[in-house]
C-alpha cells in the first residue's frame, strides 16, 4: 500500500449530500441506479450511476444520505455523465452498501 501525505488527502474533496432522486439504469452494463444528489447552496445538485442494486433500490434511496468525492472531473458512464463518485464498501459477497453518516449532518459538510 502506498503512502500519500495529508495534503495529498485533503486534495480529495468528500461531501455529504442527500439523495433527491433516483430511477434505474438498464441501460447500463450491469445493473445500476442513477442518483441526484443535494450537496447544498455552495455545491448544488449533482448526479451519478452505481451498482448498488443488490441492496437499494430507487424508492429506498431517496432521502438517504450519502457521502461522495465531489472533485473528480465529469465521467461519461454510457449515455449517463456521472459528475460525482458516491462512496460504499463491498459486503460478504462484493455487493456495494453505500457510506453515509449514522444521523442527520448539514447538506454539503466535508469528510474530515
Amino acid at each position: 500500500m502506498a503512502e500519500i501525505s495529508f495534503d495529498d488527502f485533503l486534495k480529495v474533496d468528500i461531501r455529504v449530500g442527500t439523495v433527491v432522486r433516483a430511477e434505474p439504469y438498464p441501460e447500463a452494463r450491469k445493473p445500476a441506479i442513477k442518483m441526484w444528489i443535494d450537496f447544498g447552496d455552495d455545491i448544488g445538485e449533482k448526479k451519478t450511476s452505481a451498482q448498488v442494486t443488490a441492496h437499494y433500490t430507487p424508492e429506498t434511496l431517496v432521502g438517504k444520505q450519502v457521502v461522495a468525492v465531489v472533485n473528480f472531473p465529469p465521467r461519461q458512464i454510457g449515455k449517463f455523465m456521472s459528475e460525482v463518485l458516491v462512496l460504499g464498501l463491498p459486503d460478504e459477497a462484493g455487493e456495494i452498501r453505500l457510506i453515509g453518516p449514522d444521523g442527520p449532518v448539514p447538506l454539503g459538510g466535508r469528510m474530515h
